[in-house]
């Protein structure tokens, strides 16, 4: 996060980004439903008054369907006391089962996900292979793998230092298959070198707010190699990762060059940022500067925060969207041929309208089934007192959606598309996944110090959708970096399943296209990670598809095991 008070000159490009937008017509309809829903989670940043950095920048949440019930459950990272802070009762990370009908019940306590740190980041992969999902948990402090159990309780896999990665400050998380063959390893992501006494509190204006991470000495990510028996292997040093440190923060796993391995994208804060391409063995080259994705189309490096990939242009090529600090403006990198990207926010109207926000969660995400990928940010300022010194934003914000005009252009519809836009928190994670199973994407928000938002998307009736899920078996078991190639109406739509997105979160494991007006998909292409091409046609939509690498297709229902 840049900052930079007083603020500095605004080129004639920025006023058309910062510019008050007319309202759009939108079929998307967001109603915020948290009420009915049960969920009494409180997020905690550990505050105590001091302004550490690392509360401001907490925490991320994660979608799963932890008890194969068929419907998606929320997992929320929550902050623990820093020095300063007491709580009667210790914060910890809360998970809740989707019992249908909006109706969500804690079941934190019996299943062992509870974890007590400093939640940061969150990814989530069937790391053993083995039909259930685990979660990985990057804190502050020691990270934790937590091991599915089946039986709808979780284990912290105990005695590897490995996993737990000493005591740093995290980012985002992401489970990958860095040389396909077959399991997931562990990306993660590092923040700053903090200590309670490094630095004494930063003051502006006679305030005590918080200071940004170039105070703080920069920390190598760390990358852990899936063993295949239950053990990791920190390969930082052998696979190049630890060549570069920067201030981590979003982590994404995507194949950017379209080489059939997975690439890794490091959203940094204040400074350049991360691809690291993978050369199909596990050994990555750090490409940030030459594909074009470092700095922003001035050539500034930005306060990135959350990160998001898909194709929202239909070209085929896995594009990036990436949220930012205050006096920039949110960023949409184009991906062409050959993994080289240009900054297109200006053309796209992708950042217009953020500039004067600090955007943190992210997705693309078909919220009106047309067919193509929109854009959410979740967004809230750092500075609790910011009201008191800075009248052109505030530390509570509106989230922000844009539709894909389907023409290469987006527009802010945030005003037009239902009273759950209307919620002002300071917003952190989030994710987009469809909670009700009525083929709308819905969306739940992280809020630091608050409850969540909820938001029930009622779209389009209208507007057809298919939902695809795919279980590898040569492959990894998640499908992580395996890409589904679907066309309808003579219309070609491409996704990857992804573990970690967003800002410090993970949702959308399983593949939601929406289809307009076709009801049918003519066909669909399985590229699985690792090799192998299955494809399948004539299939109708609004269903549930479930695809098993070698033995075919089939529907489902939510409550399918």
């Amino acid at each position: 996060m840049l900052f930079r008070y007083p603020e500095i000159v605004i080129f004639a490009t920025w006023a058309i980004a910062s510019s008050t937008l007319a309202a759009e017509p939108t079929q998307i309809r967001l109603v915020d439903v948290t009420d009915r829903t049960g969920i009494s989670f409180v997020h905690s940043d550990g505050s105590s008054g001091a302004h550490y950095l690392v509360e401001a920048v907490a925490s991320g949440m994660a979608t799963l369907d932890f008890d194969l019930d068929g419907d998606l459950d929320l997992y929320f990272l929550n902050g623990a006391a820093l020095k300063g802070a007491s709580y009667q009762t210790p914060p910890r990370n809360a998970l809740y089962r989707n019992d249908g009908n909006w109706q969500f019940t804690d079941v934190t306590e019996q299943s062992g996900l509870g974890d007590e740190g400093f939640g940061l980041g969150v990814a989530v992969g069937d790391y053993d292979n083995d039909g259930w999902p685990d979660v990985y948990v990057n804190n502050y402090g020691a990270n934790a793998l937590y091991r599915n159990n089946g039986d709808g309780s979780f284990q912290a896999l105990a005695g590897q230092p490995e996993i737990a990665c000493g005591e740093k400050v995290g980012g985002g998380v992401t489970m990958l298959d860095i040389e396909a063959d077959g399991d997931l390893d562990i990306y993660v992501a590092n923040y700053i070198q903090f200590e309670y006494d490094l630095r004494p509190p930063s003051i502006f204006h006679g305030r005590v707010v918080y200071g940004g991470p170039v105070l703080f000495p920069t920390e190598p990510d760390d990358l852990l190699r899936n063993n295949g028996d239950g053990t990791f292997t920190n390969v930082s040093d052998q696979s190049g990762i630890s060549a570069h440190s920067e201030w981590g923060m979003a982590t994404i796993g995507l194949d950017a060059d379209l080489d059939g391995d997975t690439d890794i994208f490091v959203a940094n804060d204040s400074t350049r940022n991360f691809l690291w391409e993978n050369d199909g063995q596990g050994k990555f080259t750090e490409i940030g500067l030459i594909s074009g994705t470092a700095y922003d189309y001035q050539g500034n490096p930005q306060g990135s925060m959350g990160v998001d990939a898909a194709d929202f242009n239909g070209d085929l090529l896995l594009d990036l969207f990436q949220t930012a600090f205050e006096n920039q403006m949110a960023t949409l990198y184009e991906n062409s041929e050959g993994g080289f990207f240009e900054d297109v926010t200006l053309r796209t109207g992708a950042g217009a309208g953020t500039y004067h926000y600090v955007n943190w969660g992210t997705a693309f995400a078909d919220l009106d089934n047309d067919g193509d990928q929109d854009l959410f940010m979740a967004n809230g300022h750092i500075h609790d007192n910011l009201d008191e010194f800075d009248d052109t934003t505030s530390y509570k914000i509106r989230n922000q959606v844009y539709e894909n005009l389907g023409n290469g252009h987006f527009v802010d519809v945030s005003q037009t598309c239902g009273e759950g836009m209307v919620v002002r928190e300071s917003s952190r994670g989030s994710i987009v996944d469809d909670l009700d199973s009525d083929g709308c994407l819905d969306v739940v928000i992280l809020n630091s110090r608050t409850k969540p938002t909820v938001l029930r998307n009622e779209c389009n009736a209208s507007a057809n959708w298919i939902e695809i899920e795919l279980v590898g078996t040569s492959s990894n078991r998640s499908a992580v970096g395996s890409q589904v190639l679907l066309t309808a109406g003579g219309k070609s739509q491409l996704l990857e399943v992804h573990s970690g997105r967003g800002y410090q979160s993970h949702f959308g494991s399983q593949l939601h296209f929406g289809l307009g007006e076709n009801t049918t998909v003519d066909r669909v292409v399985v590229r699985w990670l690792g090799g192998g091409v299955e494809e399948f046609s004539n299939i109708r939509a609004n269903q549930r598809l479930l695809v098993r690498q070698g033995l075919g297709i089939s529907s489902r229902s939510r409550n399918d095991e």
